[in-house]
């Protein structure tokens, strides 16, 4: 009953940012639980692949990705964590790379997902089930954003890949901004834009853009979770880092624009 009582409180509030562990060390489930109540399977946290660091600017969740596994069980860490249902969501966190991260073909980063079924994995949108957006780095450092939409042309997610000049740093923090407008039932006006920050930039970059998303052809659900998702993948090993590889995530928030 507590822990539902907190959920609700804090999942109601317009702005809520997700706590960092005071102490550092290997995050257990029943640390990681109190950081974030309410979820319903907690990849790769009883794997060990999540612990809390010191860093320059405060704790932070360092996220292990094992050498030679994809995925967020085997290797990386994934949840869904849920919060009162809006038309407008902004998630913001800080995310910053290991020196000399692998990043091999890609892999997943945290981002926003809404409706009764988790949409990933190769289970298309339809308009009923619900959406996802979780942003990418691909080979080099590019980056994306990883959409599961209605109007996806293919089975597995839409990839929105950043400006042509973008890279991810390695060793110095990035700041994300991610937000997602859902559309008018039965119109393509829903919105989806990317902003992020780096040490050698002065404002943020709007690196997606889009007016003409789809989400959903129902008014009954919105965006109301955070998909937390890091790992290397892809569907095969091929994707799997051959070398250590971390990330350190905080000053993570969510910013509801309007509630319903």
């Amino acid at each position: 009953m507590c822990t539902l009582l907190f959920v609700l409180l804090v999942s109601q509030q317009p702005t809520f940012q997700i706590p960092v562990p005071p102490n550092t060390g290997i995050c257990t489930v029943e640390t990681w639980k109190k950081a974030w109540p309410g979820c319903r399977y907690e990849d790769g946290v009883r794997e060990r692949h999540l612990s809390v660091v010191g860093t320059p600017n405060g704790n932070a969740f360092r996220v292990d990705y094992a050498l030679g596994q994809i995925g967020p069980e085997r290797g990386g860490v994934g949840w869904r964590y849920p919060f009162a249902r809006s038309n407008t969501v902004e998630l913001s966190y800080t995310v910053e790379f290991s020196p000399g991260f692998d990043w091999v073909k890609g892999g997943k980063l945290p981002g926003l997902c809404g409706g009764p079924r988790s949409v990933t994995g190769g289970t298309p949108a339809n308009g009923m089930n619900g959406f996802s957006v979780r942003l990418m780095w691909r080979a080099d450092g590019r980056g994306e954003a990883y959409v599961y939409h209605m109007n996806q042309p293919k089975k597995y997610g839409q990839s929105f890949p950043f400006l042509a000049t973008f890279r991810f740093p390695t060793a110095e923090p990035i700041n994300v901004r991610l937000r997602v407008s859902m559309n008018t039932p039965g119109r393509r006006d829903g919105k989806l834009d990317v902003w992020l920050q780096t040490r050698h930039s002065k404002k943020y970059q709007h690196v997606v853009s889009r007016a003409d998303m789809e989400w959903r052809a129902v008014a009954d659900f919105g965006v109301d979770s955070v998909l937390f998702e890091t790992f290397h993948g892809g569907g095969d090993k091929n994707w799997a880092p051959r070398k250590p590889s971390f990330a350190l995530f905080n000053r993570i928030s969510v910013r509801s624009v309007e509630s319903r």
